[in-house]
């Protein structure tokens, strides 16, 4: 009788220490898992943050005291989008003024959004022989820095006669 005592207890003993055992096994599984979720989530940021890719694009910006020209052109030079200050504006005298170079500027940023370009290469170009570009170079190039653009490189391309045709007006030049 005594034999049965220890027995059934011995058996209750080893019961109780299988249901903690299946109990902690079921926790460690339980964390396991929530480890293997948690991975699995940050493996997906991981792989969301390398999907973005930066699109590097050209910016020709064609300025005078007239007018204003804007083309964004990928690196292989295929024009993506194309704006005007003339686009913008139905009085002359506003073409080459920088808050329609703004207008215009943030026309091109939400093309350039559109197709995914994260920053440009800027060549500015003025008429020929003139020093100084029109006043709505700068105004374009701020207005795409505000609106979250790299500005990677800026160069001006403008042209400067080497000599050239002979000028208008003779020999003594133009007598006023």
């Amino acid at each position: 009788m005594v034999e049965e005592k220890t027995t059934e207890k011995s058996i209750t003993s080893q019961n109780e220490s299988e249901k903690k055992d299946s109990s902690s096994s079921k926790e460690e599984k339980i964390n396991k898992t929530e480890e293997k979720e948690e991975i699995n989530k940050n493996k997906q940021n991981i792989e969301v943050k390398k999907e973005k890719k930066e699109r590097i694009g050209i910016l020709h910006i064609y300025t005078t005291f007239n007018n204003t020209m804007i083309n964004l052109t990928d690196m292989a030079g295929t024009s993506v989008a194309k704006f005007s200050g003339g686009g913008s504006t139905k009085q002359d005298r506003l073409k080459a003024n920088p808050t329609i170079a703004m207008f215009i500027s943030q026309k091109i940023a939400e093309e350039a959004k559109d197709n995914g370009f994260t920053g440009f290469y800027v060549k500015i170009r003025a008429k020929t022989g003139q020093a100084n570009p029109g006043p709505g170079a700068h105004a374009a190039i701020k207005s795409l820095t505000r609106a979250g653009f790299k500005i990677l490189n800026i160069m001006d391309n403008t042209r400067t006669p080497r000599g050239g045709p002979k000028k208008k007006g003779g020999r003594r030049g133009r007598r006023v």
